[in-house]
């Protein structure tokens, strides 16, 4: 997927509620040349999202493809919403990426090669539909083998869903390596292996693969490395998808934890009637569940502060955050 020249989908969505296209965009290698939001049409990556690389915001593919002179490899969905649906409205434009040429990556649970007018599409323009959501078909369950890898391993967990734990991962790695530790990105999700380009996408995994499906990635590259970054899903006090925090904390058998939390949020995003807990409560409640597997404590926290208009004020709910963790914190 690196070096791709491509178009990002996320009508009605960016900046905001575009994770996964931000995700690409700030940490991926491929060459964005415009993104789709037919809300915000004419502006341009800039004037909402300063510090990633600039491109033209526009209404369809086919104003994508001219604005690129056809110059593209690839369409990616950079959209995930709660549920991982494809919106009909989305079809006239994926339709258009096939005609033109172009592969079209998805990080949705609806897998694209499943639909039969786009698999038919796809394969009459000799393009790729790439479901980056669906599991390997070996996986099994976990046997502990993570305990002897010999990197140290990191996870990265949350309050809640979209509080930055793969921003966290890979700043992480970035900040280990120019320190001169060999580390690694282990991704979880669709977006960090859009932005990888290899990864087990656990929220699809069989439940009783799911530990399996991360043991078998930090076995896989473990023994190379000095430090892997398991990226976390989810917050074990979701009401949805704790099962998938679960797995991914068993399965890593982590030396140490990272706490990730989205200043001033205080209800589970998407889910307002679940109140979040006080974060001292998250630090004891993932230890406790760790520690019948496999020892370990919270190491560090990483506060989210994009919603924070200064940085005095930001500091200063770092350095809150950092108290109610009880180790150091940073907003990565």
């Amino acid at each position: 997927m690196s070096d791709e020249r491509i178009v990002i989908l996320a009508h009605e969505k960016f900046p905001d509620r575009a994770k996964t296209a931000l995700g690409v965009m700030r940490y991926g290698d491929q060459d964005v040349r415009a993104v789709l939001d037919r809300d915000r049409a004419g502006d341009r990556v800039n004037e909402h999202v300063p510090d990633i690389a600039d491109a033209p915001i526009v209404e369809s593919f086919a104003d994508a493809y001219a604005a690129a002179d056809g110059d593209l490899d690839a369409l990616y969905i950079g959209i995930a919403p709660i549920g991982g649906g494809f919106d009909e409205s989305w079809r006239d434009d994926v339709e258009a990426a096939i005609e033109a040429g172009c592969d079209v990556v998805s990080g949705l649970h609806y897998f694209l090669n499943e639909d039969a007018e786009l698999a038919a599409l796809a394969d009459e323009h000799g393009v790729d539909l790439v479901d980056v959501r669906e599991p390997d078909d070996d996986l099994t369950v976990a046997t502990g083998a993570s305990g002897d890898v010999d990197a140290d391993v990191v996870c990265t967990v949350g309050t809640d869903c979209s509080v930055g734990k793969m921003t966290a991962s890979l700043e992480i790695v970035a900040a280990a390596r120019e320190r001169g530790i060999d580390a690694a990105f282990v991704p979880t999700g669709q977006t960090g292996i859009m932005i990888a380009g290899w990864g087990n996408p656990i929220d699809r995994v069989v439940s009783d693969f799911t530990a399996g499906a991360v043991e078998d990635m930090l076995v896989e590259v473990g023994d190379d490395r000095d430090l892997l970054v398991v990226e976390g899903q989810g917050s074990i006090v979701h009401p949805a998808y704790s099962a998938v925090t679960c797995g991914i904390l068993h399965g890593s058998m982590a030396d140490g934890l990272v706490l990730c939390h989205a200043a001033g949020r205080e209800a589970i995003h998407g889910y307002e009637s679940f109140d979040l807990l006080p974060v001292s409560e998250y630090v004891d409640l993932y230890e406790g569940l760790a520690d019948p597997i496999n020892e370990t404590t919270v190491v560090a926290g990483a506060l989210n502060t994009k919603d924070i208009d200064d940085d005095e004020t930001a500091a200063d709910a770092v350095a809150s955050f950092a108290a109610d963790v009880g180790e150091p914190a940073a907003d990565p």
